[in-house]
């Protein structure tokens, strides 16, 4: 779990970061956790958008994204998710 203050920081540097994936009307489907769980493994830190034809609510949104890809929820902020996983190869961010 993470502590408030690694959540701060972890805020503070996905604020400069673009959205790499869109939940849209799909939803979410073990296609999308896989690539995410990549995009992870590669980059530690990303933002997810969820489109306004997305059928389900945001929270059930993270829910399923933090279960399926073993990540950690750091922010849900209008309709951005932010997830971060400690990556196993290619470790970038040094947590405080």
């Amino acid at each position: 779990m993470l502590t408030g203050k690694q959540k701060r920081f972890l805020r503070s540097k996905a604020h400069h970061l673009n959205p790499i994936f869109q939940v849209g009307k799909g939803g979410v489907n073990d296609n999308m956790i896989k690539q995410i769980s990549e995009a992870l493994e590669a980059r530690e830190l990303i933002k997810i958008s969820i489109l306004q034809n997305c059928e389900e609510d945001k929270d059930s949104v993270a829910n399923l994204l933090v279960n399926g890809t073993k990540a950690e929820l750091v922010q849900i902020i209008g309709n951005i998710i932010v997830l971060y996983k400690e990556s196993r190869e290619n470790k970038q961010l040094q947590l405080p």
